[in-house]
């Protein structure tokens, strides 16, 4: 029988290399394989019901096959799905630019890509290239905070902050400063979310000789994601960007995550009343649906950049799917239905604290409890014979019937922002009970 079972699961995984996986660990632990989804479940061949306790890498904020959603995908499908955004336009792309630009009003220019880290990119070239117009050379550098995550490409990694994912490409990276020592809050309650003066004090002298340096810096406002759910003090933040704009710094907010409403707010920005030089957008603009991001900047960027063809002001970035008529109709729908979700995501986040800290109370094996919006996070105790204490309880919680997927020990839910609480109940229970198992 276990023999079959190997066999099987080779010849499963005979052709797909999984991301972000070992795949060795499949001989233990196999994929899901999953026959549907709708809501905050999915449904698996066998017939099993799986909570998405991530939603599906923190892009599903509307849930599965959300009927509006759907909808609109099939009303642009019968128009066209995709021309070439050079040199064309369309109403569709032109509508969800203006709705875009509603969401920070100086950032009024829409640059369109498919995935995160390009956005990101953009901006970082975007940054670099307007100090060479601007004859400013000597600004050619980028920091990144600890813990960051920006990409996966060479330049999103190169202002990342994350060994695991970073180190083996060293010889391709650029060598950038990190700002370390930030402080970290449990909540937006705590004192230093408010008042982080010591901390800063003790920042400035770090910071001061990389004035002149510096180009951008790059944030994940208020929550970093892969670094382990972390939360940061919004005055921190705030300060930081206060300090930047003082020294003609540009600002890369990488709200690909923390954005459209899952820290509480519609921009995580908001909770320190910061507007950055450039916006980063993916994962849940499409709710999931299809890839896609955008860069947003201002109007002084953008005539930066106007003049003749020919004389360096010339952005030639480019993607081939930019702007998909597709994404823009599902994107569009979505940030309709997202329009104000301040009291729910309010809600929400009470719940998530409340159930995680129930987990923490019954299994005692959680500490750092944390959360803002509609993330979660604490971390596991370590298990002396388990290294991948983590991954251990990933595999329980499958059993029992959720997707979680642990950043090492760090547990955390990213569930769909419109969750039921039932379905929330029961993610607790099962979690609960992986914990246990995992710990026998």
């Amino acid at each position: 029988m276990i023999a079959h079972k190997k066999t099987s699961q080779r010849k499963s995984t005979q052709h797909l290399w999984h991301p972000c996986s070992q795949m060795k660990d499949q001989e233990t632990f196999p994929p899901l394989k999953v026959a549907s989804a709708s809501g905050s479940y999915l449904t698996l061949n066998d017939g099993r019901k799986i909570i998405d306790g991530i939603a599906s890498w923190w892009c599903k904020s509307l849930g599965h096959n959300h009927p509006q959603l759907k909808q609109a995908l099939v009303n642009q499908a019968n128009r066209f799905e995709h021309v070439i955004l050079a040199n064309t336009t369309n109403n569709t792309i032109e509508a969800l630019s203006e709705k875009l630009s509603e969401l920070a009003p100086t950032l009024n220019k829409a640059l369109y890509a498919s995935d995160g880290s390009c956005a990101i990119e953009m901006a970082m070239k975007m940054s670099l290239h307007s100090r060479q117009i601007q004859g400013d050379t000597q600004r050619c550098e980028f920091l990144c905070l600890e813990n960051a995550y920006h990409g996966e490409t060479c330049a999103t990694l190169s202002v990342s902050d994350l060994g695991l994912y970073k180190e083996p490409y060293k010889p391709l990276l650029m060598d950038y400063p990190v700002l370390r020592n930030i402080p970290y809050v449990a909540h937006d309650q705590d004192p230093l979310w408010f008042d982080a003066e010591t901390h800063w004090q003790q920042t400035l002298p770090r910071l001061e000789p990389l004035q002149h340096r510096l180009t951008a810096i790059l944030v994940e406002p208020i929550a970093q994601g892969a670094g382990g759910m972390r939360i940061y003090s919004a005055d921190f933040l705030r300060r930081l960007v206060i300090w930047a704009q003082s020294h003609k710094i540009h600002i890369i907010a990488d709200e690909i995550m923390t954005g459209l409403w899952r820290t509480g707010k519609k921009l995580a920005c908001e909770h320190a009343n910061i507007t950055a030089d450039f916006l980063c957008l993916s994962k849940g603009l499409t709710s999931g649906w299809l890839p896609l991001s955008v860069m947003l900047t201002s109007q002084n960027m953008y005539d930066c950049f106007y003049g003749d063809y020919g004389t360096g002001r010339d952005f030639l970035h480019s993607h081939t799917h930019s702007g998909n008529a597709l994404a823009a109709a599902v994107a569009l729908e979505a940030l309709t239905i997202m329009q104000d979700m301040t009291a729910q995501v309010q809600q929400l986040q009470s719940q998530l604290l409340q159930a995680m800290g129930e987990v923490s109370q019954a299994t005692g094996k959680l500490s750092n409890l944390r959360g803002i919006g509609g993330i979660v996070a604490a971390d596991l105790a370590p298990h002396p014979d388990k290294p991948r204490i983590g991954f251990a309880v990933a595999q329980k919680a499958a059993e029992l019937g959720a997707l979680i997927r642990p950043l090492g020990s760090s547990l955390y839910w990213f569930p769909p922002l419109n969750i039921p609480h039932d379905t929330l109940k029961e993610l607790q229970q099962i979690t609960t009970q992986a914990i246990q198992q995992a710990y026998q």
